[in-house]
């Protein structure tokens, strides 16, 4: 049985795509689209393998579509993005707090610290998704195969 025949009637979802889960060299994939499942963690060329197979770490080859993924390098871009959204969330939010309530200073160093920990690690392997599926759909620097 081919892949084709494998994912009929898998069930609802994006990457239910029948020709995007069958390997093809010439695959197109919108932009949006690929940020978008990268941004889910997923394959950005079928939408339904995982991108990561631990929390950063990315898969060398996706198992549904069998692209490969181990020569793009994301480098520095996660971080600086998962600081960007952080503090944009974080930043109003001790401002609006501050100006509502009266925290002791022991309470505000321990809840914004958290907050703000527990914000980018939630934030970090998304953005990691993304700048994979950006690299990738556009082929642009970072990856090592042209």
């Amino acid at each position: 049985m081919s892949l084709q025949g494998q994912h009929e009637g898998a069930g609802g979802g994006e990457g239910d795509d029948v020709n995007e889960c069958v390997p093809a060299v010439a695959t197109k994939v919108e932009l949006p689209r690929a940020i978008w499942r990268g941004f889910l963690r997923r394959c950005p060329r079928c939408g339904q393998g995982a991108l990561f197979k631990a929390y950063l770490k990315q898969v060398d080859i996706c198992v549904v579509c069998r692209e490969e993924y181990a020569h793009i390098r994301a480098d520095d871009a996660p971080p600086w993005l998962t600081i960007l959204v952080v503090g944009h969330i974080v930043v109003p939010l001790i401002f609006v707090v501050d100006s509502w309530f009266s925290w002791p200073n022991w309470l505000v160093m321990i809840v914004w610290p958290v907050i703000t920990v527990l914000l980018a690690l939630a934030v970090l392997p998304r953005a990691k998704g993304v700048f994979i599926a950006l690299i990738w759909a556009t082929r642009a620097p970072g990856s090592e195969r042209r």
